[in-house]
């Protein structure tokens, strides 16, 4: 997040609110968060929200937490987080719970809906701003990971599912395994350098994909939400 443009411009303001909507029974993430944002944005302030009042603790290294859902408890944040919540749900609850967050964005907000294992090493996320979702992005550490399409059982909510031949992000998983293996003679240079051969491979055969500069820690494959979209909500 800390290094994505569209959440760097939400966090522009002089006084930016973040939430972390459903942290779970600990906080540890929204304030792994919160120190990683203030090293791009110093003045932000993080939320925290839990629907199970029990989970909700004292402020505390300058985060608050409070009781709240998708309403996001009457806040207009600039940045919502959301991680592993969703998948609690049916994919037909998907679209209200998107609607209804969106619509207490603060304006240029956006919305980082996804799934992670439980220590982060494989995480998928949707980018959402008001007018809906923007991008997929795929990132996960390479050396737990032998593939692209291993990535299918961390998918958001909105895709998991979908992973059928016919859907786009069906297809888009299989073209990645394949630039993934013809990018095998770069596997002397470790993962990462393969991946990045693997992500020139893919834009040569029309993928829109984001090409990081620099080095990278994960993998990461960034694509076009019109280019994963369900077929049955294009």
């Amino acid at each position: 997040m800390a290094h994505e443009p569209r959440v760097l411009a939400a966090l522009s303001r002089s006084t930016p609110l973040v939430v972390d909507l459903g942290y779970g029974a600990r906080p540890d993430t929204t304030l792994e968060m919160a120190s990683r944002l203030r090293t791009v944005a110093p003045t932000v302030q993080v939320v925290g929200l839990e629907i199970d009042p029990e989970r909700v603790v004292e402020s505390r290294d300058g985060v608050r937490f409070a009781l709240g859902g998708f309403e996001l408890a009457g806040l207009r944040p600039d940045v919502v987080r959301a991680f592993n919540v969703l998948r609690q749900y049916d994919e037909d609850e998907v679209a209200a719970a998107w609607t209804q967050m969106r619509a207490a964005l603060a304006p240029t907000g956006v919305i980082v809906e996804g799934t992670c294992d439980e220590i982060g090493r494989r995480c998928a996320w949707i980018l959402l701003d008001a007018d809906g979702p923007v991008s997929l992005t795929l990132s996960w550490a390479p050396e737990h990971t032998d593939r692209p399409s291993d990535m299918a059982e961390r998918l958001p909510k909105a895709l998991i599912h979908r992973n059928v031949p016919g859907e786009p992000i069906h297809r888009l998983l299989t073209v990645a395994d394949q630039c993934w293996d013809i990018a095998a003679p770069h596997a002397p240079y470790g993962p990462r350098a393969r991946w990045r051969a693997a992500l020139g491979l893919l834009r040569q055969r029309g993928v829109d994909c984001a090409v990081p500069r620099g080095r990278s820690v994960d993998n990461i494959l960034s694509v076009p939400w019109s280019l994963v979209a369900p077929l049955r909500s294009r």
